[in-house]
């Protein structure tokens, strides 16, 4: 995300934006350099390799799916930010397979999903509900008086 503001990304950049300190950049600029995710030039800043544009990319959409899961399932958008940072580096690709199944299965059900709507009632009063097409009149999220009372 840097590298698309500024080109190439200048290690103080970097230190900022992860609150850590510029040595350890410039350390951990040289272990990427190393291993071709990265061209860095001392005195001059960073710009991604290829290899270091799939990882990025990569990343990126891992934290995407992350977040919007747990946005999903009602967490804050800077709390699920935050914690897809720290998931993204140790979910399993098996893990992050279904959890991407799920975030579309769960946005193409979006306004028809009774059961999101139930869990996220449940999560904020500890009630679980029984709702179906038939019993929708009575249901605190989907009857008759929750729309009279919006």
């Amino acid at each position: 995300m840097l590298e698309q503001e500024q080109s190439p990304v200048h290690t103080n950049t970097v230190a900022q934006a992860f609150a850590i300190t510029p040595a350890s950049v410039t350390e951990m600029f040289q272990k990427l350099d190393g291993e071709d995710y990265i061209h860095y030039e001392r005195y001059t800043g960073v710009t991604l390799t290829l290899k270091g544009k799939r990882l990025a990319r990569a990343t990126q959409q891992k934290h995407d799916i992350l977040k919007q899961f747990l946005m999903l399932i009602g967490v804050d958008e800077k709390t699920a930010d935050t914690d897809a940072c720290r998931i993204e580096h140790i979910v399993t690709p098996r893990t992050l397979k279904k959890l991407t199944k799920f975030v579309e299965f769960a946005e193409q059900e979006h306004g028809h999903a009774r059961w999101l709507d139930h869990f996220l009632y449940y999560d904020k009063t500890g009630k679980y509900i029984t709702c179906t097409p038939q019993t929708q009149q009575q249901c605190p999220v989907h009857g008759k008086h929750k729309r009279q009372n919006k």
